[in-house]
């Protein structure tokens, strides 16, 4: 993998990432553009000891844009974009629109492929295999911001979950403190060992190989289920066999599968409703470890992939229960969610 890096017009940091060494990237960005300002400031909650961004800039972000004019598509002649070249393979650029910035964290965008109308389940195992280099290298650059506590490397698919541009992409998140979802996993990490002596991502992972009822699919290297407690009507973990806390500490065998794993898990996804439906709106969150604490080795990595649609036709909306307490309630047994994804495998 070949890293470029460069400057957008407005001063933003952009970096290509190619899969051949001889790779040249020196396109310029010519726009007229100003400096980015924000107004990203973070704001704690003392009564649910948590974190809000407060991004009112936001509100003047790029909005399902056409497609001949999406900011995400390689720059042609009479049609700039975000990415001055003619054609990429793997994009990282800092977000124009942040939620975090400065003192308060870093976003960026990460463009999968040049290709408008495809998806992540569309690229060959080469190119995924490329953007989880990516994933890897952003990880590492950002642990060296020292605003930067925790990375979260994520996808949003779908207008359904609220995405503004079609274009197949993903970004990438420097928390500048631990979010809470990951908190709670520390906590609970801690309570286990005190209790039991050991490792409760293991005894998770041990669990549901010994039932195998929500196993989804199982490589040399990783494993996909559907979690006993699932929140989302179709939800799947996808963990390695080994546990790291985050993606820098893969080992080489695990990356080479991982795009096998992952894209057939995703063109599962993509069948759940049977021919005809359009695609699946999904979420993708990458789970690693924060870079300080007593708890960080214990931490296993992880992928959560979730769809909001619970039938065909019908989403799950977060209601009453779900949004003003917390309490999920799911239509979908975790069992005949695990069933239904080996019923539409690859043949």
């Amino acid at each position: 993998m070949k890293k470029t890096s460069t400057r957008l017009a407005d001063g933003r940091e952009l970096l290509y990432y190619d899969s051949r060494g001889d790779a040249e990237r020196d396109a310029v960005d010519h726009r007229p553009l100003d400096a980015v300002t924000t107004t990203a400031e973070i704001r704690h909650d003392v009564l649910l000891r948590d974190s809000v961004a407060i991004a009112s800039h936001r509100q003047d972000r790029t909005y399902h844009p056409p497609a001949d004019e999406c900011p995400l598509c390689p720059s042609r002649e009479g049609s700039p974009s975000e990415i001055p070249a003619a054609d990429y393979e793997v994009v990282v650029f800092e977000n124009r629109f942040p939620s975090l910035a400065g003192d308060a964290g870093r976003c960026e965008v990460v463009c999968f492929t040049s290709d408008h109308d495809a998806s992540f389940a569309d690229l060959t195992e080469e190119q995924a295999g490329l953007v989880l280099g990516a994933w890897t290298d952003r990880t590492a650059e950002l642990a060296g911001l020292p605003q930067v506590k925790q990375v979260f490397c994520f996808e949003n698919r779908g207008a359904e979950i609220g995405v503004t541009l079609g274009h197949p992409h993903g970004q990438i998140y420097g928390y500048p403190f631990i979010t809470p979802r990951t908190e709670l996993m520390l906590r609970s990490l801690a309570s286990h060992r005190a209790r039991t002596g050991r490792n409760l991502f293991d005894d998770v992972v041990a669990r549901e190989r010994e039932e195998g009822v929500r196993v989804v699919l199982e490589g040399e290297h990783w494993i996909a289920f559907v979690p006993y407690a699932a929140h989302w009507p179709f939800e799947v973990h996808l963990h390695p066999r080994r546990r790291v806390p985050d993606l820098r500490d893969l080992g080489d065998a695990a990356r080479t599968e991982f795009p096998q794993i992952y894209l057939e898990l995703l063109r599962r996804f993509d069948r759940i409703f049977g021919t005809g439906e359009p695609p699946t709106p999904y979420i993708a969150a990458w789970h690693q470890a924060p870079f300080e604490g007593e708890e960080r080795d214990a931490f296993g990595l992880h992928l959560e992939l979730f769809t909001i649609r619970r039938t065909s036709g019908k989403l799950k909306f977060l209601a009453g229960s779900e949004s003003g307490m917390s309490v999920f309630i799911n239509d979908v047994p975790p069992e005949a969610a695990a069933r239904r994804l080996r019923e539409v495998a690859s043949k």
